[in-house]
C-alpha cells in the first residue's frame, strides 16, 4: 500500500508539474517592428524604432508584468540570446505595443534583429519569441525627435514618411478552369481578378509569330469580354512572338498612364499588372494544362488567417468574402489608391479602406502611410480632406502609437477646415475664405475645391444629363440641393472637431483641447438651429432650401448631432430613402443604422440582391467591389474599387460590435447586433491579438462565446434587460469571481471581463 501511495504522490507531482509548466505564458507572438509584421521586407528609417508583440497567453485575466527586449547586430548574437545594442532588462511594465528603442545608436542601411520575452501577473517568464530582422534605410536626424514644429516635417517626401510601409510581392496563381476551345485556342479562369500578369509555358517545333492573348476581368461565354465600352472593366490584348523549343513566358504589359494628380505607379524593376480573371490565348503552338499556365499577382503583404467569419446567412458570407478578398488584392501599390483606372489616393475611400483593412488584417503600416501621403497630395472634394482627421484618430485608437498625430499636428488642425468658418461657426468654400493662403496651409495646389457630398455626381436641375452619370439624373446623392451652406459638409466638420479635440488632448495641448471643444458647441447648436427642420423632424440639405435628402440625415445621425427627441423621425426618413447613396455613402448609411439600433434594416440593406447592392457586383461578375453599384448608375465604373468593402469592417465593427475603447485595443467593447441572424461565428485581429466571437440564437434567448486576448479588458453587451436572465459558463453572472455588472443600458446588461475565453448564455 505505501508503495502504491508512493508511485500515486509520484504521479500527482509530475502531472502537478505538467500543469506548472502549462500555466506559463507561451513565447510572444505577432512581432512588429514599426508596425511592420516582416521589416526586412522594408526598410527603417527611425532612429529609434518602436516594438509589439502579442502576449502569447490565453489564460482568463491573462496580463503581462514586465518585459526583456533583446537587439543584437549579428544573428548569432540574438540566438544565443545577447542583445548587444541594447539589452532592456526585465522592465516592469503592461505595455507590449509601441516600445521605443533605447539602445546603442543604428547605424543606416544595416540589418539588425531583436526579440523578446514577458512575464506574467504570478511574474513568471516566457521563453524568447523567434527572433525578427529588420533593416535600416538612410536614418536622417529630422526624423529622431521633433521637439518643435518647425522641425517636424520639412519636406512631403522625406524618407521617413515614403519608406516605412511593407512591399508588395509578386505570387503566381493556379488556374481554376482552362477550357480548350479549338485547335490552339484557350480559355483560362484564375478564380477571382487580380492586379497580375501572365506566364505560360510553350513547346514550339518552328517559331510562331502570331500568338494573341487577351487578359480580362469580364467573361462572355467562354471568351474574355472583348468590349468593355465607357467602363474600365480590365483589359488587354497584346501579342506574343514564341520561339522554337520549350520557354516560359511573361506578358510584358505596357505602363500604366493616368492623367490624374497623384496618380501611383510601379517601381521600374516591378513588371506592370492590369486587373485580370481570364485569360484567352489564340493561335498557341502547344497544348495548355493546369502546370503550364500562372497568374502573376501582386499583392501587399496579407494574411488569409487573420480573420475569419461565417453565418447562417449564406448571403452575408459571400458579401464578406468579396469585401475581404478586395482588401487583399486592392493595396497592390503599397498604399491605399483609387480603382485602376486613377490608381490615385482619395481621403474618403482611404478611410473605408483603412477601416476594412484593420478589420481582416493585422496590418497597419499602409493606412500610416497613406493618411501621411494625403496630408500633402490631398484631392479636391472639401468633407474629404477633413476624412485625414478621422484617419489619424483611426490610426491612433488601432495602434496606440502618438507618432502620427504628434508628428502631423499642425497639419491635421488645419485639414479641420476651421478657417473657413463665420461668425456662427459654419463653414463654406462659397464665402470668400478660400484664399490661396488656406489652400497652402491644407497643401492644396488645384483650383477646384468644392463640396461633394456624394459621387458620381448626377445631373444638375436645369442642366443636359452627363455622359458619366449614367441614367439616373439624381447621380447618388438623393437629390441634393446644394447651398453656400452645406449640411453634409458642416456634419464632418462637427465630427472633426470633436476628433482634432481628441487629438490636442493626448498631445497635451489643453487650450486647443478646449478651443475645438468649443467650437464643436457652436458648431453643433448652428446645424440644429439653421439646417433642422423641427416641423418635419428631418435635417434639409443646406440653408435655403426645405430638401431633405438621405445624406443630409444619415451625416448627422452617425456623428450625434441629432436631439435625443428627433432621433425617430431622423431614423424614418433614412429608412424610407432606401440605399439612396453610393457605396461610399452605404458607410456612413450602415454605421448610422446601427448607431440607433437599426440592425434588422441595415442587415437587409448588406443582403439586399437589389441592382444597388453587394450580391449586385457579385452577380455582374466582378470578383472585387466595384466603384458604383453598377454600370446602370455609372457607365464608367471600374471593378476593383475598396471604397465599395463598407461590409468588411461594418460586420466586425457593428454587427459585432467589436471596437476599442481605449487605444491599442487596451479595453474594448463588444456589442452584438446580430439582428436575426441565428449563427454568427467572427475572428478579428487587434495589434494585441485576435478577438472571437462565436454567437447562437433561438426563440429561447442566445449563447456567446468570446475570446479576450492578453493584456485587454473588454465591456460586453448582452442583449438582456437584467442580469438574472444571464449566465456565464452555467453561473448567473452578478455571482462570478472574475466578472462584473458594468450597468444597464436599454435592454443590455454590460459586464467588464479580462481576457480569456468566456461563454455567455441569456434567456429572452
Amino acid at each position: 500500500m505505501k508503495k502504491l501511495l508512493f508511485i500515486f504522490s509520484i504521479i500527482l507531482f509530475l502531472l502537478n508539474t505538467i500543469n506548472c509548466e502549462k500555466k506559463q505564458p507561451g513565447a510572444p507572438i505577432g512581432l512588429l517592428c514599426e508596425l511592420l509584421r516582416e521589416p526586412a521586407k522594408a526598410v527603417i528609417t527611425d532612429f529609434q524604432p518602436e516594438f509589439g508583440w502579442i502576449v502569447n497567453d490565453p489564460r482568463r485575466g491573462a496580463r503581462q508584468t514586465a518585459f526583456q527586449i533583446l537587439v543584437a547586430s549579428a544573428e548569432g548574437f540574438i540566438d544565443k540570446n545577447i542583445g548587444n545594442l541594447w539589452d532592456s532588462g526585465k522592465t516592469k511594465s503592461e505595455q507590449s505595443v509601441n516600445i521605443e528603442y533605447q539602445g546603442d545608436p543604428l547605424q543606416s542601411n544595416t540589418a539588425y534583429w531583436w526579440k523578446v520575452r514577458t512575464w506574467d501577473g504570478a511574474g513568471k517568464p516566457s521563453h524568447f519569441s523567434q527572433p525578427q530582422k529588420f533593416i535600416t534605410g538612410q536614418i536622417n536626424k529630422i526624423n529622431r525627435k521633433w521637439p518643435a514644429e518647425s522641425d517636424w516635417i520639412k519636406l512631403p517626401d522625406d524618407e521617413w514618411v515614403l519608406e516605412n510601409r511593407q512591399r508588395s510581392s509578386y505570387f503566381e496563381i493556379k488556374p481554376r478552369e482552362i477550357i480548350r476551345l479549338d485547335e490552339g485556342h484557350y480559355f483560362v479562369d484564375f478564380g477571382k481578378a487580380a492586379f497580375a500578369t501572365l506566364r505560360f509555358d510553350v513547346t514550339c517545333q518552328t517559331a510562331v509569330d502570331s500568338v494573341i492573348v487577351f487578359l480580362g476581368e469580364r467573361r462572355n461565354g467562354n471568351t474574355v469580354h472583348k468590349e468593355p465600352g465607357v467602363s474600365n472593366i480590365g483589359f488587354k490584348r497584346t501579342g506574343i512572338e514564341i520561339k522554337k523549343g520549350k520557354h516560359t513566358y511573361t506578358i510584358v504589359l505596357p505602363r500604366h498612364i493616368s492623367h490624374y494628380p497623384n496618380s501611383q505607379v510601379l517601381a521600374e524593376h516591378m513588371p506592370e499588372v492590369i486587373p485580370y480573371r481570364y485569360a484567352e490565348i489564340i493561335n498557341c503552338p502547344s497544348k495548355i494544362t493546369a502546370a503550364d499556365i500562372r497568374q502573376i499577382a501582386l499583392f501587399y503583404y496579407f494574411d488569409e488567417n487573420a480573420s475569419l467569419f461565417s453565418s447562417s446567412d449564406e448571403k452575408l458570407n459571400k458579401v464578406w468574402e468579396l469585401c475581404k478578398y478586395t482588401l487583399k488584392a486592392t493595396p497592390f501599390l503599397a498604399l491605399y489608391a483609387d480603382g485602376n483606372r486613377e490608381r490615385m489616393p482619395y481621403e474618403a475611400d482611404a478611410y473605408i479602406q483603412q477601416l476594412g483593412h484593420y478589420s481582416v488584417d493585422r496590418e497597419f503600416s499602409a493606412a500610416r502611410y497613406t493618411n501621411q501621403f494625403l496630408i500633402f497630395n490631398p484631392s479636391w472634394p472639401t468633407e474629404w480632406h477633413m476624412q485625414t482627421v478621422f484617419m489619424a484618430w483611426a490610426d491612433y485608437m488601432f495602434t496606440g502609437d502618438q507618432e502620427n498625430i504628434q508628428r502631423f499636428y499642425k497639419e491635421l488642425k488645419a485639414k479641420t477646415l476651421v478657417k473657413l468658418a463665420r461668425e456662427d461657426g459654419l463653414i463654406s468654400t462659397q464665402t470668400g475664405l478660400v484664399t490661396p493662403d488656406f489652400l497652402t496651409g491644407i497643401h492644396f495646389t488645384g483650383n477646384n475645391f468644392r463640396d461633394i457630398v456624394d459621387w458620381p455626381a448626377g445631373t444638375p436641375h436645369g442642366k443636359k444629363q452627363a455622359r458619366s452619370a449614367g441614367p439616373t439624373p439624381e447621380g447618388e446623392r438623393d437629390g441634393y440641393v446644394f447651398k453656400p451652406i452645406n449640411t453634409v459638409v458642416n456634419a464632418f466638420h462637427y465630427r472633426s472637431l470633436i476628433l482634432m479635440a481628441k487629438i490636442a488632448a493626448v498631445n497635451g495641448r489643453r487650450d486647443d483641447e478646449q478651443f475645438f471643444i468649443n467650437r464643436a458647441k457652436q458648431v453643433k447648436e448652428s446645424i440644429n438651429s439653421l439646417l433642422f427642420d423641427r416641423n418635419k423632424g428631418v435635417y434639409v440639405d443646406g440653408e435655403g432650401t426645405d430638401h431633405a435628402s438621405l445624406h443630409a440625415n444619415m451625416f448627422p445621425l452617425i456623428f450625434d448631432l441629432v436631439p435625443e427627441g428627433y432621433l425617430p423621425s431622423v431614423v424614418r426618413h433614412i429608412k424610407s430613402r432606401g440605399m439612396a447613396c453610393s457605396v461610399y455613402g452605404a458607410q456612413y448609411l450602415l454605421e448610422a443604422l446601427y448607431h440607433t439600433g437599426e440592425s434588422g434594416y441595415a442587415l437587409k440593406l448588406m443582403t439586399s440582391d437589389s441592382k444597388r447592392s453587394w450580391l449586385n457586383m457579385i452577380r455582374v461578375g466582378s470578383t472585387m467591389t466595384t466603384e458604383a453599384w453598377d454600370e446602370y448608375y455609372k457607365p464608367n465604373l471600374t471593378w476593383n474599387h475598396a471604397w465599395g468593402s463598407a461590409p468588411a469592417n461594418i460586420i466586425p465593427r457593428k454587427l459585432m460590435g467589436i471596437e476599442p475603447l481605449e487605444p491599442a485595443f487596451t479595453r474594448v467593447q463588444i456589442k452584438p447586433q446580430p439582428g436575426e441572424l441565428e449563427f454568427v461565428s467572427l475572428k478579428m485581429p487587434t495589434i494585441r491579438g485576435s478577438i472571437e466571437c462565436v454567437w447562437r440564437q433561438s426563440r429561447k434567448g442566445f449563447d456567446l462565446d468570446v475570446t479576450i486576448p492578453a493584456n485587454t479588458r473588454a465591456r460586453i453587451w448582452l442583449p438582456v434587460d437584467s442580469a438574472q436572465k444571464v449566465k456565464e459558463n452555467g453561473t448567473t453572472i452578478d455571482k462570478s469571481n472574475d466578472l462584473k455588472i458594468h450597468k444597464f443600458k436599454k435592454g443590455f446588461v454590460i459586464c467588464d471581463t479580462g481576457s480569456g475565453k468566456y461563454n455567455f448564455t441569456g434567456l429572452k
